[in-house]
């Protein structure tokens, strides 16, 4: 039997998904996922039970018209027979912090809501959503204990996603022809694989010399500077982000729940790809049943090389530090 087998979900027609944490970010995704259909039961499990109930009553409202899946407040014991897992518990980001500035927080947090899945946990995939998530999910996949994987945390995901959009605003075509991940740290030193950037399959440069446009650095830094801007302007528009990561966990959780493969910067423990091992940052990963099921080694340049490298060498000293 396949080491992750006794794990995963055994029926495509009665699948059962656990929020931990019916905050913005949890409630946004638990609405998400119902509106897309994607699983029977959804359970959302918050310290605050009375919040948690007028969630998911007032989600469930809606569903005789978008949807058919039951959602409902829980407590940790329905994290049993669970076919995913999403934790979101934790506090926020607040205006001009950095996601590791959360670190003392959310890792006393994360372990309670860690122990307290594991006394009832059977099987399933399970995904971190929390800040700073690199951290997080390195740390719940070793106080799990479970097939590498199978814990696994959105990393560069809404990165990605905001890049692409800039990308597309910025060449004027649509955002399925355009392929280009961030990776590493979700964080200060993340960065894009601009040599990896490519249009219907068209390296990014070629395309711009074919249509007119000017492609090179000044292009290249206009359009990250943009990204990594967006999260905190809108924090500081309106407090929190909790749209963008909510659809970015459906694509995801349709992946697991539907075992329909897809390609995306998710953070894992890697086990040397890149030359990199135990530590959690984005790399482009395979997300299907069985969570993260390949780490993808792409061809990079020796500067991208160096500083995938540099930003695992910062994850481990972060982890390190509180150890």
């Amino acid at each position: 039997m396949n080491e992750k087998a006794k794990y995963m979900h055994r029926s495509i027609n009665n699948r059962k998904v656990a929020i931990i944490g019916a905050g913005f970010v949890g409630a946004s995704i638990a609405y998400a996922l119902t509106i897309r259909d994607l699983a029977s039961r959804i359970c959302l499990i918050d310290i605050d039970t009375k919040k948690a109930e007028g969630e998911a009553e007032d989600i469930q409202h809606g569903i005789p018209y978008m949807g058919t899946s039951s959602v409902c407040a829980g407590t940790y014991s329905d994290c049993a027979d669970c076919d995913l897992i999403i934790i979101t518990a934790g506090r926020n980001r607040k205006p001009g912090e950095s996601r590791l500035d959360m670190i003392a927080d959310n890792i006393s947090i994360m372990r309670q809501v860690t122990d307290n899945i594991k006394e009832y946990y059977t099987r399933g995939v399970i995904m971190v959503v929390s800040n700073p998530v690199d951290i997080l999910t390195y740390k719940v996949a070793e106080w799990m204990g479970l097939p590498n994987g199978i814990v696994f945390g959105t990393g560069c995901i809404l990165d990605t996603s905001r890049l692409v959009r800039a990308i597309s605003d910025y060449i004027g075509i649509g955002i399925p022809a355009i392929k280009c991940n961030i990776v590493g740290e979700h964080g200060d030193t993340q960065f894009p694989l601009w040599s990896r950037l490519s249009i219907a399959g068209i390296p990014m440069e070629e395309y711009c010399e074919n249509v007119g446009l000017e492609w090179g650095d000044e292009q290249k830094e206009m359009l990250y500077k943009k990204v990594k801007g967006m999260g905190a302007s809108i924090i500081e528009a309106k407090g929190k982000t909790h749209y963008g990561i909510a659809t970015c966990v459906c694509s995801l959780a349709d992946a697991v729940l539907n075992q329909r493969l897809t390609i995306a910067p998710v953070t894992s423990t890697l086990q040397g790809e890149y030359g990199i091992e135990d530590v959690a940052i984005s790399v482009p990963s395979i997300v299907g049943v069985n969570g993260v099921e390949r780490r993808l080694e792409e061809r990079l340049t020796a500067e991208e090389r160096m500083r995938l490298l540099i930003s695992a060498t910062k994850m481990r000293e972060s982890l390190d530090s509180i150890e």
